[in-house]
């Protein structure tokens, strides 16, 4: 009896010893793993891994680890060879010509046979583009395609692309995601669980508000400058944590690699009031900032009926008003620069170097006086209209405003209302933001050229000068980009002196990661490449 009992204990002793060995392989094999996973949360949550809705952030970026464009952008915005391996501009800059890279392979999937894939031909770059103006798909970025008259395959590695008139940025545009090259058996499968690119990446698993899982492209053509394959990462896991705060807790427990941007919610616990990491966070975080293409602005809708919106002194005493130095440094821990060369934001070709409206409140005060005295209007009153997240910021302006005699109201709404009745012309003046599609600086100036009045076009405003708008077909007519530059910045100037609008900053994008991150980079669009990211033990 003693001897079965002894043989008993031996016999679970020796189990035990097995699980806690085989547990500590494990775990072991667990943290050997984990520098290959980058992990990183989408709070917004991401609607579609179709290429042709990667129409904001969240959707973009995923798309970007999974498909390839004719061209891409380096973190400088230069223009890059991606499955194009160059490509000629005719003369009157209307007809494109690309040879495609021979041996680029699609990701293995059935709908190719059993495990298997096949080499991008010129059918597919016309299947891709063509689908974006399908009217069935009713694609966001089907405008992309609005100028383009065809689009043809001449062999298996050339394709023809004729424009109906010159657009100096069309290769800016061929580098967007909407402009992803898809397999023509694409039009069989549905993008959430088929996503077949050439990217880096190859889609593994998408489980609902929980996690997004990519597994590496052992068949990427890519390749470092020692020769090495990219991707360097075995997989990407992003999870759907809806809340900024609960990211940050993550971020900050080391359960996520990457933090993108300064939420109100974290960005005092992170940051000292001038933008430094604070020094709890400073030894186990890097922090990452460059210029951004977005001006944040207010737009001053000029078809207004209100006396005060249509006098230029007064929407100049606004842009006089108020110190954006000091609305940055407290209101945004030092993150931004402050607007005050025009509405093309630092960091583009046709940024100025002139400043327009530094804080100046004896100017604010005499523009003020001289409306008053030509008016007989004693007591200004504006209402700017946002959304909460922007609330801050107008509140600021609207106190500095109030010192030198405008009543300044603000309507507070929906981002979505926001966006539906600026459109619709419904507000005198708005809060807005304006981020680059494409890096060349006739995207910002689109904003004013007269024949794009909202709805049916982006400018607001209905700013509309005759001048503005012959600078402006003349410069789409120009194609050397050192042509532009003066072109861009004369009309800049023309909306910024006749106060169409008022520059707050231009951004800047803020990125975070875990110190054992390498190689994550920065750029001006905020496009998150993880093809030449590392995590080390």
């Amino acid at each position: 009896m003693i001897n079965y009992t002894n043989n008993i204990i031996i016999k679970l002793l020796f189990i035990a010893f097995i699980f806690i060995g085989f547990s500590s392989c494990q775990n072991t094999r667990k943290s050997n793993q984990d520098h290959l996973v980058f992990r990183y949360n989408e709070h917004a949550n991401i609607t579609s891994l179709d290429p042709a809705f990667a129409k904001d952030q969240r959707n973009i970026w995923p798309c970007n680890q999974l498909y390839n464009s004719l061209v891409q952008l380096d973190d400088s915005l230069n223009i890059q060879p991606d499955l194009a391996e160059n490509w000629t501009i005719s003369a009157d800059a209307k007809t494109y010509t690309f040879s495609l890279r021979k041996g680029i392979y699609f990701h293995k999937h059935q709908i190719f046979g059993a495990d298997s894939t096949r080499t991008v031909n010129a059918k597919d770059v016309v299947y891709s583009l063509q689908r974006l103006t399908d009217t069935k798909l009713a694609s966001p970025g089907s405008w992309v395609m609005q100028n383009v008259e065809s689009i043809t395959a001449l062999n298996d590695t050339s394709v023809i692309i004729q424009l109906k008139k010159p657009f100096p940025a069309f290769l800016g545009l061929l580098s967007m995601k909407f402009c992803s090259i898809i397999p023509t058996e694409m039009q069989e499968l549905d993008f959430r669980e088929n996503p077949i690119g050439t990217g880096p990446f190859k889609f593994k698993r998408w489980e609902a508000n929980e996690k997004l899982v990519f597994r590496k492209n052992n068949l990427y053509f890519e390749k470092d400058k020692k020769g090495e394959q990219l991707p360097y990462l075995e997989a990407i896991a992003i999870t759907f944590l809806p809340d900024k705060q609960s990211e940050f807790l993550q971020f900050a427990q080391g359960n996520i690699d990457f933090l993108s941007g300064l939420d109100p919610s974290y960005k005092d616990e992170l940051l000292s009031a001038v933008g430094n990491l604070k020094e709890k966070y400073s030894k186990r975080v890097n922090m990452l900032s460059a210029p951004y293409l977005n001006t944040e602005y207010l737009g001053i809708y000029l078809d207004s009926n209100t006396p005060e919106i249509n006098a230029q002194q007064l929407r100049q005493a606004i842009n006089y008003g108020f110190d954006r130095k000091t609305m940055i440094t407290y209101l945004r821990n030092g993150i931004g620069t402050p607007a005050e060369n025009g509405f093309i934001p630092k960091g583009l070709p046709g940024f100025s170097k002139d400043k327009y409206y530094t804080y100046n409140l004896p100017k604010a005060k005499e523009l003020l006086a001289s409306y008053q005295a030509e008016t007989g209007d004693t007591s200004p009153e504006i209402t700017i209209s946002t959304n909460s997240s922007y609330l801050d910021l107008v509140e600021y302006i609207q106190r500095e405003l109030q010192k030198i005699g405008i009543q300044v109201n603000i309507d507070v709404m929906p981002p979505s209302t926001l966006r539906q009745q600026r459109s619709a012309g419904k507000l005198d003046i708005f809060r807005a933001s304006w981020i680059a599609d494409y890096p060349d600086a006739e995207n910002y100036l689109s904003l004013f050229y007269s024949e794009n009045f909202s709805p049916n076009g982006p400018n607001y405003t209905h700013f509309k000068s005759a001048t503005f708008d012959s600078l402006y077909e003349k410069a789409i007519n120009t194609s050397d980009a050192k042509d532009r530059i003066p072109l861009y910045q004369q009309m800049d100037s023309i909306v910024i002196k006749q106060a169409a609008v008022v520059p707050l900053y231009y951004d800047q994008v803020v990125r975070f990661s875990q110190k054992n991150v390498q190689g994550l980079g920065i750029n001006p669009i905020n496009l998150l490449d993880l093809k030449r990211v590392k995590k080390v033990n």
